[in-house]
């Protein structure tokens, strides 16, 4: 377990991922030890590893509960779209220029997301008029 540990860290995972991996094995190590097909010393053992240290600290202005549950219950999470809702780094680097009109709908055109994958992303209009007011208002050119 620890080899394993090291070996993740040496790839460069985040501590997140590697402490997510790790709570994976020892759950594992859990169940197999109730079944009887590992040993209750090895479990243990296994068990005491530590995972990854987190550094730093996160910064920046965070939503509180209510304008979290708000920006939620923008989406219809009735659809595949809705379930997949924002990802921080699409929204991070729009532009203006990325918001335009597609077949009657508004969307963040041309947007690089997961994967590399460019695509575009639907916004309601209510989203779109709200920007283009703002826009208009004298605030586009900050």
């Amino acid at each position: 377990m620890t080899r394993y540990r090291t070996n993740l860290e040496q790839e460069r995972y985040a501590a997140s991922t590697i402490n997510l991996r790790l709570a994976a094995v020892r759950r594992l190590a859990y169940e197999a030890a109730d079944s009887g097909l590992l040993s209750p010393d090895l479990a243990a053992g296994i068990r005491r590893v530590k995972g990854a240290k987190k550094h730093g600290v996160r910064l920046g202005n965070w939503l509180t509960s209510e304008q979290g549950k708000r920006l939620l219950a923008v989406f219809d999470r009735g659809t595949v779209r809705g379930k997949r809702g924002l990802r921080r780094a699409g929204l991070a680097t729009a532009t203006l220029e990325h918001l335009q009109q597609r077949e009657e709908h508004w969307v963040f055109a041309d947007m690089v997301g997961k994967g590399g994958h460019v695509r575009p992303i639907s916004i309601p209009a209510w989203v779109a008029s709200s920007l283009q007011a703002w826009i208009s208002y004298g605030h586009g050119n900050t």
